[in-house]
């Protein structure tokens, strides 16, 4: 039985090329977020496969990890209605966990509120 019902989710995955979407999804992310780099230099890395990303935030001045930034941007994604995770060691790195049956209009509204976020964190 549970071996029927993996195969069951694996033809799910290949019919809906569920992995197609989750790179097209993540690349969607990635270009949004480097979009900002040249105006947010808290911006130190974004990374990740798929759909499974992360952008990780330093203080600009110290040069060193930044978690109030990352949790600056946090909080005004929350108060925007989109819910954000800072992780990593030093608390500087916000982890995107999207489903990847997310709508394409859905996706954009949340990129939108995440961007505002971000440059609003730096305001």
């Amino acid at each position: 039985m549970g071996i029927a019902a993996a195969h069951a989710v694996l033809d799910v995955i290949e019919e809906e090329k569920l992995c197609d979407r989750a790179n097209m999804l993540g690349n969607r992310l990635k270009q949004r977020l480097e979009s900002l780099r040249g105006d947010v230099p808290e911006i130190v890395d974004i990374r990740g496969p798929g759909f499974m990303n992360a952008i990780e935030f330093n203080d600009v001045k110290k040069k060193m990890p930044s978690a109030d930034f990352a949790n600056a941007v946090r909080l005004k994604a929350l108060d925007k209605g989109l819910i954000l995770l800072t992780c990593g060691v030093y608390g500087n790195v916000v982890r995107f966990l999207a489903p990847i049956t997310i709508q394409d209009n859905v996706m954009t509204e949340a990129l939108d509120k995440l961007e505002a976020s971000i440059r609003e964190a730096r305001a």
